[in-house]
């Protein structure tokens, strides 16, 4: 089997869609011989936040020495993205033999895997047969029932900041969801937690308790920034001074801090990760698609903020970053997303807006989104596709001399950066 053919067989059971449950991975990883139980965990669950705090834990602990496994979703510009070893993409051939064989397995079960679950097998066989000294994993949605949760109790289980997403799935108040995240926590294991409200908190105390694990909850009071720029920003957290973070944003700062938290774990636990690794790894650190300056001339910056709460992060770092200078925000979202609670928080810092329909059936069309965004009086043209909405974009923006904000679904990303590349290659 191709690189090319297992993607499309892992995508050829999409229209199962999500089905929360352990079971189908539980079979599939006993049937390919458990390899999950070959391997190191850090576990990351939570609403937002999860895969920059995933890509600052890699990036310190390749810096220590440790070859790392790195399971994120979604991808922008490759699937092969979602699983990483030491930092670099699966290849196409070690994509292809591995999920020849989970193929094998999974078409011999009665209750077949979904896509997610399929994803989660070839990640884990891969890691342990490249023996990764230590797995950064991160779950899809939810916790207790995500396929991820199939491990056995991780080094720490470190949950992200909690917002109210995937309400459908996980429950429609924050205590619900952070009960959902808080499966994640396993008896012996260090849960670091994102100080959150007190009935949040209260959740994961419980959780703890209740299985035998030690709660760090962040103390975000330690946390002091100093400066920052489009080049990266400066931070103290605790007895750590002046540390660099490539990561942009005020809450890139809190993610670190969670990060540290978390290394500081692993430090009491036996692993060898040292100050000056844990400084290079926070100024090396790349995640892309969150604030990141895809260009500096035209000025260019994209954000795969796709929920209220990531829009208003995305809005303190117009602020912080962008003072005065007039906005063309380039922008699509899914269907599903509380898509009339994100954009106002953009409107008095947008000059306009034009929209695009992300590459995903659960997209919201970009024409839609251009009359939402016209009822709430803001300038919107929609575009037919990425490329069209991208040549748009910058010709707006030429006009008042500004920058193009690319914001929304994590899904038109990719589009949008590729047609970067081929309207104003580098």
């Amino acid at each position: 089997m191709t690189g090319k053919e297992a993607i499309e067989y892992i995508y050829s059971v999409s229209w199962r869609g999500s089905i929360p449950g352990l079971g189908r991975t539980q079979e599939l990883l006993r049937r390919m011989g458990n390899p999950e139980k070959r391997l190191s965990f850090v576990h990351i669950a939570g609403t937002n936040g999860k895969g920059s705090t995933a890509a600052i834990l890699d990036s310190c602990l390749r810096c220590a020495g440790y070859k790392t496994g790195l399971f994120t979703s979604p991808p922008l510009l490759s699937f092969h993205e979602r699983i990483r070893l030491n930092g670099e993409p699966i290849s196409d051939d070690a994509l292809g033999e591995i999920t020849e064989t989970v193929r094998m397995h999974a078409d011999a079960m009665e209750d077949k895997p979904t896509e997610f679950e399929l994803i989660t097998a070839v990640a884990l066989a891969y890691f342990a047969r490249e023996r990764a000294a230590v797995v950064v994993l991160e779950t899809g949605m939810g916790g207790e029932l995500d396929s991820t949760n199939v491990i056995p109790s991780p080094e720490a289980a470190v949950i992200c900041n909690i917002g109210l997403d995937h309400t459908q799935f996980l429950g429609g108040t924050l205590p619900e969801i952070a009960s959902a995240k808080a499966g994640i926590i396993k008896p012996g294991t260090t849960a670091v937690c994102y100080a959150a409200a007190p009935e949040v908190e209260q959740v994961f105390a419980e959780r703890c308790r209740a299985v035998g694990a030690e709660l760090r909850m962040v103390d975000f009071s330690k946390l002091t920034e100093h400066s920052r720029s489009l080049g990266g920003q400066a931070f103290s957290f605790g007895e750590r001074k002046q540390l660099r973070l490539a990561l942009l944003g005020r809450h890139q700062t809190k993610n670190a801090a969670v990060a540290l938290t978390a290394l500081d774990a692993l430090r009491e636990k036996g692993w060898k990760i040292s100050e000056e690794a844990i400084r290079e790894g926070l100024e090396t650190v790349v995640w892309r698609g969150r604030f990141e300056v895809l260009r500096r001339d035209p000025l260019i910056v994209i954000d795969g903020g796709h929920n209220p709460q990531c829009i208003e992060a995305l809005a303190q770092n117009v602020r912080d970053y962008l003072p005065g200078i007039p906005l063309t925000v380039l922008t699509g979202v899914l269907a599903d997303k509380d898509h009339g609670e994100m954009y106002p928080l953009l409107l008095p810092l947008a000059r306009r807006f034009v929209t695009i329909t992300p590459h995903t059936p659960r997209a919201l069309s970009g024409e839609a989104l251009a009359k939402e965004l016209q009822a709430l009086g803001a300038e919107a043209h929609f575009a037919e596709s990425a490329e069209k909405g991208v040549r748009e974009a910058l010709r707006l923006a030429k006009e008042d001399g500004g920058a193009v904000l690319v914001c929304g679904s994590l899904y038109m990303l990719g589009d949008v950066i590729r047609a970067v590349d081929e309207q104003l290659p580098q």
